[in-house]
């Protein structure tokens, strides 16, 4: 029997407290093809989403997808993010929350270089490889 991952338990868990603290709760997303969002509001391959009650309507955080109804520019749109296209949560008020690495990201069409997606700025001289091979993901917070 396979053990099923932490990650969705543990982005409840911050996301409640948030709410009961009286934080703004948001999420850091690396977007994929499955990943359905805006396109428009992508920058370098990642979102950052507000997942708080007077944001997110309809807010579902399951165990495999957040899916949730938002406002754009007036425009509502309905969104669904995989749980293993978050790479944190954190409160915006004072940035607590919680980091995770990101699996399985596929580049989306029109996407940047898989290096800007992985949060890999241009003067990096070599960041350090995860035992996969693949570069060590980075948190940004975009305020």
């Amino acid at each position: 029997m396979a053990i099923a991952s932490t990650k969705p338990y543990l982005l409840r868990a911050i996301h409640e407290w948030c709410v009961d603290q009286g934080f703004t709760p948001h999420i850091a997303v690396t977007v994929d093809a499955a990943t359905v969002v805006p396109r428009h509001y992508v920058k370098d391959g990642q979102i950052v989403l507000n997942v708080g009650p007077e944001a997110a309507h309809q807010l579902v955080m399951g165990n495999e997808t957040i899916t949730f109804m938002a406002r754009f520019n007036g425009v509502a749109h309905s969104l669904s993010v995989p749980v293993s296209a978050v790479g944190a949560i954190y409160a915006r008020e004072n940035g607590h929350g919680m980091a995770f690495e990101v699996v399985g990201a596929e580049s989306p069409e029109g996407a940047e270089d898989a290096s800007a997606e992985q949060g890999v700025e241009a003067g990096d001289e070599s960041p350090e490889p995860t035992p996969h091979g693949g570069r060590r993901p980075r948190l940004t917070v975009i305020k």
